[in-house]
């Protein structure tokens, strides 16, 4: 987080405002703390969403092949760019490798779809999706490939592959070197796996995607990302909200809801969206909340002309559940027929 005056937070008794409007990586490059998730944005909606998002000020775009509407954002990256809103080298695109492609001959083709669906040349960020490897999907016969291995099938399943993560990782190091992304990483790891990657890494994981918000804190690997100079994206960072659709979480699980939120939004004048991302780029994540709304666009961007104080900071923090709603180890059993967790 960058600090420079103007805020109600003090420090010293000097106001100062904690901007957070960026995230270091390492080798001197940052990351824009606020992104457009485009997890679960219907293609029809994308291009437009991508397009106004650019024209407000939104500088980061999170995209993968798994949500397939990358064809669709690159459109709107594409109307953007050509109407001299910014400049390509202005923007932060994340892609991602989805699961059926981790054996290192599919890595290259994937990325190289994810480009030409996108109409970019190079990615700024290429995320390893889940640690799970399953059996290679054709790109030309289905795309994306989604989680069962023929969802034409109904007694289909997820077929795992036994791959490597060493050899995943080594392809992925190759696309930086061939200048394909600027940067590399990982997504859904936590801790061991992530020590076990940086014994072998000869280009190290820029940045740690996953689930974080107030109900799911993950202190600890937050912690441990920082010691390893590991930029960090929370994923879902405004909770429930995008799984109760899915059936995998309430209406009343949302941490919106919650009185210190509330309490904390009455005092601020701000939404309580705005206090749970305020809270999340203050600790040092990147946020890539998604919407379609062009109100809420402009209400995620606006969270820099205010700071928490530390006390708020802690009373947010304190609201942790350990409320995973994104787990592989429930939803891969119950949708795909397969037990898989990862994270126990």
């Amino acid at each position: 987080c960058r600090i420079r005056n103007q805020s109600r937070k003090r420090f010293g008794g000097r106001a100062l405002m904690m901007r957070c409007d960026s995230v270091s990586i390492v080798g001197g490059q940052s990351m824009p703390s606020v992104g457009l998730g485009l997890w679960k944005i219907e293609g029809e909606q994308t291009a437009d969403s991508v397009e106004s998002a650019i024209d407000h000020g939104y500088r980061h775009i999170d995209s993968a092949c798994d949500y397939g509407n990358e064809k669709q954002a690159g459109e709107g990256i594409r109307r953007a760019l050509q109407s001299g809103v910014c400049q390509r080298e202005q923007l932060w695109v994340t892609s991602k490798l989805w699961n059926t492609y981790h054996r290192p001959e599919n890595v290259r083709p994937a990325i190289q779809r994810s480009l030409d669906d996108l109409q970019l040349g190079y990615l700024d960020l290429y995320l390893v999706h889940f640690p799970i490897s399953l059996c290679y999907v054709p790109i030309d016969q289905r795309y994306p490939p989604g989680w069962s291995h023929d969802p034409n099938d109904s007694a289909s399943r997820m077929q795992p592959d036994a791959v490597p993560i060493a050899e995943t990782w080594g392809a992925m190091e190759e696309l930086v070197k061939d200048g394909l992304c600027r940067h590399i990483g990982i997504s859904n790891f936590g801790v061991s796996l992530i020590r076990d990657l940086l014994s072998y890494a000869t280009i190290r994981p820029a940045v740690l995607q996953v689930e974080l918000h107030p109900y799911l804190v993950q202190s600890k690997l937050l912690r441990f990302c920082q010691q390893e100079e590991i930029a960090v994206t929370a994923f879902s960072p405004l909770g429930a909200g995008s799984y109760v659709g899915l059936g995998m979480a309430n209406s009343t699980d949302s941490v919106l809801n919650d009185p210190t939120i509330q309490q904390i939004s009455s005092q601020y004048g701000k939404s309580a969206a705005q206090i749970v991302l305020r809270w999340g780029v203050q600790r040092g994540t990147a946020v890539i909340p998604k919407t379609v709304r062009i109100e809420r666009l402009k209400e995620n961007l606006s969270i820099f002309d205010f700071a928490l104080t530390d006390a708020e900071m802690q009373r947010i923090s304190q609201l942790d559940q350990n409320r995973r709603f994104n787990d592989p180890g429930v939803f891969c059993e119950q949708a795909f027929g397969c037990f898989y967790p990862i994270y126990e």
